[in-house]
């Protein structure tokens, strides 16, 4: 990840590539959602990639956030922590509660207090450390779940397994505290649910009755609340040609 970011560009509208379903874009447009930061975001096809965005980025994987004529960031931490790095806007500044019985869970998404983690070193680094394990641990064990016909050589539930090391963890952590890091929402929450989403997903029966009910009422406030409901909206794919 990039340590400094150059100041942003008052002449050009950021232009952020994502694709709807990836959690990479997931996580990334849930922190420019927060941010005063105003973006162009352009839904793109992952079989039929616009040429401007691999120019930009010839790893060619989302998202890809286009700050000026010269500065673009392709990895989606760069752009949560540069996001978060600036004003909430308005409408989420007082906070908001999540929909349904899932408030319950977690109470009003305190925002500010998102800011203010992130902005502080050593609470930075411990979210870091955590979603490092998400991305590096988790993340390799949840692909071969999802598409376990490609992956012969062990069985389904054997990568189930494998990935409940970290859903055990995240277990843990949610019986002492109703969110990753505490009461109040933080870089962990919205850096990793996306992942746990699609982990539920791949078996929804499963998921619901393992023994992990407290990252499932986690996962369901995250899933209710109006941050997530904001940025999932569908939007037409962009046209290039």
């Amino acid at each position: 990840m990039n340590k400094s970011f150059l100041p942003l560009d008052n002449h050009f509208q950021p232009i952020l590539y994502s694709f709807r379903r990836c959690p990479y874009a997931m996580r990334a447009r849930m922190a420019l959602q927060l941010s005063s930061i105003q973006v162009e975001t352009r839904e793109i096809e992952l079989k039929n990639k616009p040429p401007a965005m691999v120019a930009l980025s010839p790893k060619a994987t989302v998202p890809v956030l286009q700050l000026g004529e010269n500065s673009v960031l392709d990895e989606s931490l760069d752009i949560m922590l540069l996001a978060l790095s600036h004003p909430i806007e308005p409408l989420l500044s007082s906070g908001c509660e999540a929909a349904s019985a899932s408030s319950e869970i977690i109470g009003p998404l305190d925002y500010q207090h998102l800011i203010a983690r992130v902005q502080n070193l050593a609470q930075r680094n411990e979210d870091l450390a955590l979603i490092a394990q998400n991305d590096n641990q988790f993340k390799p064990w949840l692909d071969k779940y999802k598409y376990a016909e490609r992956f012969p050589e062990q069985t389904e539930a054997f990568y189930r397994q494998q990935g409940e090391i970290f859903i055990a963890e995240l277990e843990t952590r949610l019986t002492q505290h109703a969110l990753l890091s505490g009461s109040q929402l933080s870089l962990n929450d919205i850096a990793i649910f996306p992942f746990i989403r699609q982990f539920a997903h791949v078996n929804k029966a499963w998921f619901e009755q393992s023994p992990y009910p407290k990252v499932n009422a986690w996962l369901t406030a995250l899933i209710d609340s109006p941050l997530f409901t904001s940025i999932m909206v569908k939007r037409p794919v962009w046209q290039w040609a």
